[in-house]
This record gives structure tokens, C-alpha cells and sequence, in this order.
């Protein structure tokens, strides 16, 4: 195993390197905008402004790359996060700050496809499941210790945006020094919704809606977590552990969407974190454990229902389409994560932390009822046709080339099954 990881150590440590810094930003801009009495909705903008920028980046980084090659374009976005985390410690106002996280986005993107690309160039067939394990768990123990950090020291000062410059410019050091030849251009994919549509109208309502209410919470979770009364370690809890609860429920969640129709599990999550939504608004918690709790039932049910999405749609995709079907579900994804943080932000302006929560409520009831109403019109996949599903990196730091990466070549993606006798009516989906 050691010798299979060695070749891609230097790329591993370069996306730790980098999902520190990019977990410690996200965190610190709402912790720090809060203190400076921005308010929810511009904080909410924040979010808005890095889904924009992360999904222009998921689109442009191929064209870059095939410019100037690999390295250059990883060093000039490790370069100009850092650049944009210093300048928002100068200038601590709304109206810079939006633009500059639109900027973050963009570079993380970029940056995150590059590292993708490289391991999987430097994946075997028999390595590749190991190597995104392994991936995967970095970037959770990376981003957790990124946010994390924040609570050892004063948010109100310059000394995390320094510490987010200096990890961003560390990120591109072992990329740079790395021997590993360059791989093949990166994934690039194109938004079709008609043809997502036409795969599966469950995954694509499902998948903008989780994108809605998984970015807003994403955004402004540390923003409610303050407006509860909660100390700054709390609040760097509040919004990891869901993250991490999230990752460890992927796993039974998983087992049972392979034995059943996967949108009655999806139904199920949904009405776990609806659950979970009514319970911070009907008791509007104050105190740490309760919060703590409650947030990690969220996380647990919000950060599954991607993977089982994207697995549904698989189901139903033609064969040597995985990838296309993965990375356009990614971008609808990406316009649900516009909306959410500016809806929830917004909502809060005028009602109060609760606001937070309707927003979810809102997109997990309308998921629920649209995923029941096509359950009752189109029967499910038989189990035999159905794919396996994959565990996935929150789908808002997933790339393209994350798809790419966890399935290899299309003819060794075990998502890729067609159903056989299907007639066209059953092939659109549930």
C-alpha cells in the first residue's frame, strides 16, 4: 500500500494544503463579517459569490490548463487565492469581499481539478478505489482542521487571513516540485438540462434542490451558530461535524439504497433532515449540546443525498456516460448553491437566525413531495440493473474530475448499468 501511495504523497499533501486554507476562508469570512455587523444577506452574497466563481471554475480550468499547462495554471490559482484572502484582510468591506470569494471559488475549483487529474493519471485500475479513499479522508481531516483552527485564536485581527495566504502558496510548493509527469487535459463537461432531464427528472430537481439548502447552510451555519449565543470553538463545530457526521452516514445510507429504490431512501434522509429543521426552529436551542446534536443530524442526512442522487441518475444513464451525467448533475448543483446562500441570507435580514432553517425546510419539502409524486408515476430500477453506490466528497468542493477520479475508465465505473427491457417511459426516471 505505502508503495502504491508513494508516486502521489507531493499531490496529496498540496490538497491538504489547500483544503486547510480553503476550510479555514470559508469559515472566517462569516465568523469575521458577523463581528463587523455585516449583515445575514451580504453574508449570504459570500456564498453566492463562491458558488458562482466555483462553478466558472469547474467550466474554464480545462481551457487554462490546455493554454499553459498544468503547473502554471495550479501556481497562478494557489497564487491568486492568496492574493485575494490578503486583500480582504485590508479591506474588510461587503462590497470587496463578495467579489473576491466569486475569485476563491474560481481558483479552488481550478486547483482542486488539477490535483484530481494528476491522481487520477497516476491511479492503476486496481489502486484507483484506495487512492480516492484516501483522497477523500485528507480533504475531510483537512477542511475539519482548517475550520477548526480558527477557534485557537482572534478572528478579528490579521493573523488568520496571513495564515489562509501562507497555506494557499504553500498548496502549489509540492505540485510544483513534483516529478510525475503531466497527466491527460482535464474532464470537461457541458450543462444539458434537457438530457439530464430526459436521464432522470428525480435527480435533477433533487440535485438542485439539496444545492440550495446544503449551500446555504454551508455559508451561513456559523452566522446562526453566532446568533445563538455560541462560543467561536462551538461555531467551528457547528459547522464541521455535520460535514464529518455526513461522511459516516454515506455508508449505511449507501447499503440500503443498493437493496431498494433509491428514492424512497432519498425520501427518507430528506425527512431526517426535515426533522432536523423543525427542531432548531420549534425549540430554538440556545445551548451548545443541543445545537451541537441537532446539526450533526442535519449534516448526517444533507451530506448523503448527493452520492444517492448522482448513484439514481447513474442508474439510468446510457452506457460511457457516468462522467457527463455526474459533472452536469455538479452543475445544477452549482446554480442551486447560487440561490441558497442568497435566499437564506436574505430570509434571515427579515425574520431572524430562523430564516436559515425555513430555507431548508422549503427545498426538502418541495424535494420530498416532487421524489413521491414521480415514485408514484415510474416504477424503480430492478435491483439486478441497478450500480453500486460511491461515497462522494461534499459535492461543494467536487469537480468534474472528482467523478472521474472515484469511477476510472467509463468501462470500469460500476454506476454504468443500463437497464435491460426497459421501455422509454421507465428509462426517464423517477
Amino acid at each position: 500500500m505505502v508503495r502504491q501511495l508513494v508516486p502521489v504523497t507531493s499531490l496529496l499533501l498540496g490538497s491538504a494544503l489547500l483544503v486547510f486554507a480553503g476550510g479555514m476562508h470559508g469559515l472566517l469570512l462569516p465568523v469575521r463579517g458577523s463581528a463587523e455587523g455585516f449583515t445575514a444577506s451580504s453574508l449570504g452574497l459570500l456564498g453566492t459569490g463562491w458558488a458562482v466563481g466555483y462553478v466558472l471554475g469547474c467550466v474554464m480550468a480545462p481551457r487554462l490548463v490546455g493554454l499553459v499547462g498544468h503547473i502554471r495554471t495550479f501556481g497562478t490559482l494557489c497564487a491568486l487565492a492568496s492574493v485575494t484572502v490578503l486583500f480582504q484582510a485590508l479591506l474588510v468591506e461587503t462590497w470587496a469581499w463578495i467579489p473576491t470569494r466569486a475569485i476563491s471559488g474560481f481558483c479552488f475549483a481550478g486547483a482542486a481539478m488539477i490535483v484530481e487529474s494528476w491522481l487520477n493519471d497516476r491511479a492503476q485500475p486496481n489502486t484507483r478505489g484506495k487512492i480516492f479513499g484516501i483522497y477523500t479522508m485528507v480533504n475531510l481531516g483537512a477542511t475539519t482542521a482548517g475550520q477548526m483552527s480558527i477557534a485557537l485564536g482572534d478572528t478579528t485581527g490579521f493573523v488568520f487571513f496571513a495564515i489562509g495566504g501562507i497555506f494557499y502558496s504553500l498548496a502549489l510548493i509540492p505540485t510544483a516540485l513534483s516529478t510525475s509527469p503531466s497527466p491527460a487535459p482535464l474532464t470537461s463537461v457541458s450543462l444539458d438540462v434537457p438530457a439530464l432531464w430526459r436521464n432522470s427528472p428525480v435527480a435533477v430537481v433533487a440535485v438542485f434542490l439539496v444545492g440550495i439548502s446544503n449551500a446555504a447552510f454551508g455559508t451561513l451555519a456559523a452566522v446562526y451558530a453566532d446568533r445563538a449565543g455560541l462560543a467561536l470553538t462551538s461555531i467551528a463545530l457547528f459547522s464541521s461535524l455535520p460535514v464529518l457526521a455526513g461522511a459516516l452516514s454515506q455508508v449505511p445510507i449507501g447499503f440500503a439504497s443498493d437493496r431498494m429504490d433509491r428514492r424512497i431512501v432519498l425520501v427518507a434522509t430528506t425527512v431526517i433532515a426535515l426533522a432536523a429543521d423543525l427542531a432548531f426552529i420549534l425549540l430554538a436551542p440556545d445551548d451548545r449540546w443541543t445545537n451541537l446534536a441537532l446539526a450533526s443530524l442535519f449534516g448526517a442526512a444533507i451530506f448523503a443525498m448527493y452520492p444517492i442522487i448522482v448513484a439514481h441518475a447513474n442508474d439510468h444513464a446510457p452506457p460511457g456516460t457516468s462522467i457527463q451525467v455526474s459533472g452536469g448533475l455538479l452543475m445544477v448543483f452549482g446554480l442551486g448553491s447560487v440561490a441558497g446562500p442568497l435566499v437564506a441570507g436574505f430570509a434571515m435580514s427579515f425574520v431572524g437566525k430562523q430564516g436559515l432553517f425555513l430555507t431548508t425546510i422549503a427545498a426538502h419539502v418541495l424535494l420530498i413531495l416532487f421524489t413521491l409524486w414521480r415514485i408514484r408515476f415510474s416504477p424503480a430500477v430492478r435491483k439486478k440493473d441497478k450500480g453500486t453506490f460511491q461515497m462522494s466528497v461534499p459535492a461543494r468542493v467536487s469537480t468534474p474530475e472528482t467523478a472521474a477520479l472515484a469511477g476510472g475508465e467509463e468501462e470500469e465505473n460500476p454506476l454504468v448499468v443500463v437497464p435491460e427491457e426497459t421501455d422509454p417511459e421507465t428509462a426517464k426516471d423517477a
